[in-house]
């Protein structure tokens, strides 16, 4: 059986969706690693403590663009470097503006959800209408039952047909999530570090000088806390703590919540909780006819696991980073329910209100209709090559009638 190029693209986009979904905070948790081991310059730079103490950390020295180098760190942390200042410096200067710290995290996070608004509409609408046409897609599958190869080319030409990508939502998810790394270096770096004013300049324009910001440790030198190690002059440190709580150092170093060892973030527990509603939110609502697929109980168990994850990292990431991820959570609730509605959040514990089976979304999405064929399409002209090809083998199966003169037709004689 000769197999179609394409024949396993749409396998290829659901294994990978899967896939993405399971290893997703593992690969967050990966790539945060690699930021911090990229930003930690080495022992011994620029300002280091010559006291005993704690280990040196990366607040050891100056906060400042990081040099290209020939290292693969140095160029990872060359190439979040601008994306670091502007996210840094905008967080700076609200902070200025409102003069707290944990309003300006907000307003931060606000401004990078709308920024993001038209991506994150697109995630929304792709994946909305791939879950409108799985009934179709059953259907499908049902009707080619036992013909792998003919089921997926049917469901590729079928979604090329309604103009949908059924990986579309995974770009803008990547775009969106990739901007925790920068952030979590905002939060472990900028509000931690005893002299930022290099990092505040970018080419001629000095935005420390502009700001009014001043770092007195630059003179003395960082100090360190003889527990956890991290500074406790941080440039930043009088605006960063708000409620008791230094956003810029994991929760539990400051409220003291331990438990064998393990640090315990409320803020871990209240941002699970948020991502749950919005992992809920995300399912289509239940549907007896795909009730025992096991692509859908799949889903439905990664969106009820996944969030809790969060516990685990809510006691080694900056409480800032938390905060940020739960209004982030917050924001992206409020923009799903005008694109979905309440989705799969319903039922709960049994329970489904009239409300919500009967709400239609603001911006309800809507199945396009299918494309018409184009002329010299690809698929047309394969479908007009195999209709001559019928109609070429029709024509040699038919026998010429020897009876039959060869001349042209000609009228009856009366």
């Amino acid at each position: 059986m000769t197999r179609s190029p394409n024949g396993y693209e749409i396998d290829r986009v659901t294994r990978l969706q899967t896939l993405l979904a399971r290893l997703a905070p593992l690969l967050l948790l990966g790539a945060l690693a690699l930021v911090v081991a990229a930003c930690v310059p080495a022992t011994g730079g620029a300002g280091a403590s010559g006291s005993a103490g704690p280990s040196p950390t990366h607040s050891q020295a100056p906060l400042a663009p990081a040099q290209l180098g020939a290292s693969p760190f140095d160029l990872l942390a060359w190439a979040f470097t601008p994306i670091f200042q502007v996210l840094f410096i905008g967080l700076v200067a609200l902070d200025k503006l409102f003069g707290n710290m944990l309003l300006a995290i907000l307003a931060l996070t606000v401004i990078i959800r709308v920024i993001t608004t038209p991506i994150t509409r697109k995630q929304l609408v792709s994946s909305r209408q791939t879950q409108l046409l799985q009934p179709e897609i059953k259907e499908i599958q049902r009707k080619y039952k036992g013909d792998r190869v003919k089921a997926q080319n049917a469901t590729q030409e079928f979604y090329r047909q309604r103009g949908i990508n059924p990986a579309g939502g995974c770009l803008p998810m990547v775009v969106t999530t990739g901007l925790l790394i920068p952030m979590y270096s905002v939060f472990s770096q900028g509000l931690t570090n005893y002299d930022i004013t290099r990092m505040l300049r970018v080419g001629p324009i000095d935005f420390g000088q502009l700001l009014g910001i001043t770092c007195p440790g630059a003179a003395t030198g960082p100090q360190f806390n003889p527990v956890h190690g991290y500074v406790t002059n941080a440039c930043l440190g009088s605006s960063s703590t708000i409620f008791g709580i230094d956003w810029g150092i994991p929760e539990p170093y400051t409220t003291g919540l331990f438990v064998f060892g393990f640090g315990l973030s409320i803020l871990a527990i209240i941002s699970s909780l948020v991502q749950l509603i919005s992992s809920r939110q995300l399912l289509p609502p239940q549907d007896p006819r795909t009730a025992d697929d096991t692509n859908v109980k799949t889903q439905r168990q990664m969106a009820y696991f996944l969030p809790f994850i969060s516990i685990l990292y809510g006691g080694v990431v900056p409480a800032g980073l938390m905060l940020y991820w739960i209004a982030s959570s917050a924001i992206a609730i409020v923009q799903q329910f005008l694109v979905v509605g309440f989705g799969g959040i319903f039922p709960l514990f049994g329970w489904s209100p009239q409300f919500a089976q009967d709400y239609r979304p603001r911006y309800h999405v809507t199945l396009p209709e299918p494309k018409p064929p184009k002329t010299g399409d690809a698929a047309s002209a394969a479908e007009r090559s195999r209709a001559v090809d019928r109609d070429l083998s029709a024509r040699s199966t038919i026998r010429p009638n020897p009876n039959r003169p060869k001349s042209g037709r000609r009228g009856r004689r009366r």
